[in-house]
């Protein structure tokens, strides 16, 4: 397969601390603005750039080459995806150091050029992106835009001023695999792996929308995804995850998930100043020796200070000693910061899913 090569067009990308990046457009040729954040794997970039937890933002890879072996087939809309994470690219856009015209794999339907022209989104290349995550390491979370001849063509945009959970759940109740124990699944922004590892593990998962009532349906065990953005946002999940706290039925939360657990029950959440973007986060289980590599992709974390008595860390950060996990004392509710269904991405920790089906 290879990618005809257009005439690379210049284009821009202004942080919004003034920091300029000069490079060549690839994709949909259009601006764009969100949050500029970073992915430090060295594949899977279809994954990445359907993970829902990527809402609002202009994806960053520090794997120096991009689109070397196109974009795996698509299935049919509202099917799980064997290769992708959801239905669609959820960037705003993406920028790599370099782009492979030429896209060589044997699963390759298209070239990921081809692909982002279909679906809108722009992307960036031959940007220096190693001084460009360096940059966003020390400064902090940052805005940033897209442009092609004048900054003005685009105005900068905070996606945490909006309610990205809402914008990337599904809207009607969904029902997949078969099995003895019914689990919900509540869609804050549900990447694919979380279904395929629950069913995998032959239980029948009622995906349900992010605000939907799921007390009103009968369950055996009940999972908050992952998703994009400000915790805030989704009060009326954390009023659902309250009311099935009184049924005493297990729970289990990834990376959202985890955060609006904590809210259930009771403690507060905050926004990191660097957030949690990459392949390789080491994380501590508490109050044990054992570390495990995890993959991440989050803007906010748990306050542990306001925990409630009943309540305790379960797993924590090893690089600045952030929360990664809650556990209940004595009933069967737990939670991951990290993404124990990684993909793509380690799964060291997919074991998460066998102890929350063994709870059932």
């Amino acid at each position: 397969m290879t990618d005809q090569m257009p005439t690379p067009r210049k284009a821009f990308l202004l942080l919004e601390d003034g920091t300029l990046f000069e490079g060549k457009s690839f994709g949909f040729e259009a601006p764009a603005a969100g949050e500029v954040v970073f992915n430090t794997a060295m594949t899977g970039y279809p994954e990445s750039l359907t993970d829902p937890s990527y809402e609002g933002q202009i994806l960053v890879t520090t794997y120096p080459i991009l689109g070397n072996y196109g974009v795996p087939p698509e299935t049919e809309k509202d099917s799980v995806s064997e290769f992708l994470e959801s239905s669609r690219i959820h960037c705003r856009a993406i920028i790599a150091q370099d782009y492979s015209w030429e896209p060589s794999h044997w699963l390759a339907t298209r070239s990921l050029h081809e692909w982002l022209r279909d679906e809108k989104i722009p992307g960036l290349y031959g940007i220096d992106t190693r001084a460009l995550t360096k940059h966003l390491r020390e400064k902090g979370s940052m805005l940033g835009k897209i442009y092609f001849d004048n900054p003005d063509e685009v105005e900068f945009s905070d996606p945490n001023s909006e309610n990205l959970i809402a914008k990337v759940s599904i809207n009607e109740v969904q029902t997949h695999g078969e099995g003895e124990k019914t689990v919900v699944l509540v869609d804050c922004g549900t990447k694919y792996n979380i279904i395929r590892c629950l069913t995998r593990r032959g239980v029948k998962v009622v995906c349900v929308p992010w605000d939907y009532d799921f007390n009103t349906i009968p369950y055996d065990g009940l999972f908050i995804s992952n998703g994009p953005g400000n915790p805030d946002f989704a009060e009326a999940t954390v009023a659902n995850i309250r009311k099935a706290m009184e049924t005493g039925k297990p729970i289990c939360g990834i990376c959202m998930g985890n955060q609006l657990l904590a809210k259930a029950a009771g403690a507060s959440t905050y926004k990191l100043k660097y957030g949690h973007r990459s392949h390789n986060q080491p994380v501590r289980q508490a109050g044990t020796n054992t570390c495990y590599i995890t993959s991440q992709n989050h803007g906010f974390a748990v306050d542990d200070s306001t925990l409630p008595a009943d309540w305790e860390p379960l797993f924590i950060n090893m690089n600045d000693g952030t929360n990664e996990g809650i556990r209940h004392k004595t009933k069967p509710y737990f939670s991951a910061q990290f993404h124990p269904e990684a993909s793509s991405g380690p799964r060291d920790t997919e074991f998460i899913f066998d102890q929350f089906i063994s709870l059932l």
